[in-house]
């Protein structure tokens, strides 16, 4: 099945790689809006975002003209944004993400397991990315953080041409476990959104994790 798609933020080097993932799979690109203006040459069946949080108003007016699902990555939201994605939510499906890797999903559900268990070791969260990165730290050290629940500290590396790597380290009186992910290819994180775009065609309306995308059955 083709599914005709709109990019938010297409120039951009997530959403060419994006763009380029989804025309091997065989889907059309029949909608664009980025600092190069808007393009049109069909009416999109589900709205992909990963541009800057300054796009984000004409990204909700799209997905309302449309009327069609959304899948956004953009970093940086505050959190009156996500109330508003939740808002919108209630009449289209949403999955929202600061990142869209299957490797990241497990180095969380780890982390879970360790604070856990672990409830007096010290923690600190480090990672690295491309010098181009605008907000820091990343969406994900943050994903990270809150998930942790308490104020940890978060070193945060702009770097070359690193996709991204991120840290969790505990630490005990005579011991350190720390888990890292590494990205090697920003590959992982559009299938990732490939697999997403697949998952909310398939809902009506809510708010979903890239973890329900995965796990949710």
């Amino acid at each position: 099945m083709q599914i005709k798609y709109g990019i938010i933020g297409g120039s951009g080097r997530m959403g060419q790689e994006i763009e380029l993932l989804l025309e091997e799979s065989g889907h059309k690109c029949v909608f664009k809006y980025d600092i190069l203006g808007e393009w049109k040459s069909g009416e999109p069946e589900v709205l992909i975002d990963f541009s800057l949080p300054k796009a984000f108003a004409s990204t909700i007016s799209y997905v309302k003209k449309y009327k069609i699902p959304l899948v956004i990555g953009t970093t940086g939201l505050s959190a009156e944004q996500i109330e508003t994605l939740k808002s919108l939510s209630k009449d289209f499906p949403v999955v929202q993400s600061y990142n869209f890797s299957i490797g990241i999903q497990m180095l969380l559900k780890c982390t879970e397991m360790l604070k856990e268990n672990l409830p007096d070791w010290d923690i600190e969260i480090s990672e690295t990315h491309h010098r181009f990165k605008k907000d820091k730290p990343s969406g994900t050290a943050l994903m990270i953080k809150n998930l942790i629940g308490k104020d940890v500290n978060i070193s945060s590396l702009r770097l070359g041409n690193v996709p991204g790597d991120h840290t969790v380290s505990f630490g005990g009186l005579g011991e350190v476990i720390s888990l890292t992910h590494s990205a090697t290819s920003r590959r992982t994180f559009t299938e990732g959104v490939l697999n997403s775009i697949l998952f909310v065609m398939g809902k009506k309306n809510g708010f979903y994790s890239f973890n329900e995308v995965l796990f949710q059955k």
